[in-house]
């Protein structure tokens, strides 16, 4: 692990903060303190383009410029015993998720299995905080969503497709359950954001111009993305010599699962754009599956099976001058343990970013980073 240079704010100071700012842009304070926990826990296990880096630009200037509405006015579509759909009314996706986990949780208890889907909704944040929800209870959670369109489909270059996460936690013995939790995409937009913010170019090769060749300046990039001059290439790239056409499979069955089970919107008509070019809600559609392994085999035999796959997988024959094989949600658990007692690191735009909206609203908080 690289040895962090950037200053640290404690948990509790950022989780406070970021809750208070919510609750002052409206956001019901117990809702207000969801969504804070849900930034928190993406840094907390790494996943910094999901963290305090998107805390302003995709949620706070969002509520201010009128695609987030603060308060989540949840209606319930249908409902059975084992399903349920929401619609979010284009309120906060973190807070209609979190709802539709508790009750999709309760009902897999009871019945082994359960799903649900929610149309009209915003940026949930990390996919893996909805299926650690259900791992934590000694299930399985699964969960998808959509997006803006960014991704090209295989032999194209138009952006079609959001980066679509498929993301899966499975319970093991172990101290942390397997957590696969990524795009679609060989990377996602808010990575490159992270770049832009960071100074550093995107890699070669992971997202193609509308003329077919490949670019590598962040903040060009993300100007691309918008005027859909540019797409991100799918897993395995574009064309089908790596396998670029099964990323691109599996981001069309997220977008279908994502949009078709709410009834919801779905590629283009997520762009956040009206045809005029005004802004627009982005109306984005999630889905969650849970499973409980007690109703097949039962949690313990699961969690021993599990463990084992993944402890024989890190003990495999390692490749020359690697040291360790790591398993879904290892490095984002190891992550954790280096900074549970640190704090968030905070670079010099996010420090911006908190005193600028600090100062704004005449909050009480001083910073460390600030001596």
């Amino acid at each position: 692990m690289a040895v962090e240079t950037r200053p640290y704010v404690s948990w509790e100071q950022m989780n406070a903060f970021m809750t208070d700012v919510f609750a002052a842009y409206g956001v019901p304070r117990d809702e207000a303190a969801i969504c804070a926990d849900v930034l928190l826990e993406a840094d907390r296990r790494g996943i910094e383009s999901h963290g305090c880096n998107r805390f302003k630009p995709i949620y706070i200037d969002r509520i201010k410029n009128g695609t987030l509405l603060p308060v989540t006015d949840l209606e319930i579509v249908k409902e059975t015993p084992t399903t349920l759909v929401m619609d979010a009314h284009d309120g906060m996706g973190m807070v209609a998720s979190y709802r539709m986990m508790e009750k999709l949780i309760e009902k897999a208890k009871t019945y082994g299995m359960a799903g649900g889907a929610i149309r009209n909704s915003t940026h949930y944040g990390i996919a893996g905080y909805w299926t650690s929800m259900a791992s934590d209870q000694g299930m399985i959670g699964i969960t998808g969503t959509n997006a803006r369109p960014s991704i090209a489909p295989t032999f194209g270059v138009e952006n079609m497709l959001g980066t679509n996460p498929l993301t899966f936690s499975l319970p093991t013995d172990e101290e942390f359950p397997f957590c696969i939790d990524c795009a679609t995409s060989i990377v996602q937009r808010g990575k490159i954001e992270y770049y832009a913010r960071e100074g550093k170019k995107t890699p070669m090769g992971q997202v193609i111009a509308e003329d077919g060749t490949p670019m590598t300046d962040s903040d060009a990039i993300l100007k691309a993305l918008v005027d859909g001059t540019a797409a991100l290439a799918p897993l395995g790239g574009i064309g089908e010599e790596l396998g670029g056409y099964k990323g691109y499979g599996y981001a069309t069955v997220v977008e279908i699962l994502s949009a078709a089970l709410a009834g919801g919107q779905f590629m283009k008509a997520l762009s956040g754009k009206a045809a005029d070019g005004s802004r627009q809600m982005y109306h984005l559609g999630h889905f969650f599956f849970i499973v409980d392994p007690d109703a097949f085999c039962g949690c313990e035999t699961f969690e021993k099976i599990a463990g084992e796959i993944c402890r024989e997988l890190r003990a495999s024959k390692k490749a020359p001058g690697c040291d360790r094989i790591y398993t879904a949600g290892e490095k984002e658990y190891l992550v954790w343990l280096e900074r549970k007692d640190k704090g968030v690191p905070v670079g010099e735009t996010v420090q911006k970013e908190i005193i600028s909206i600090r100062d704004e609203l005449g909050l009480d908080y001083h910073f460390d980073f600030e001596k």
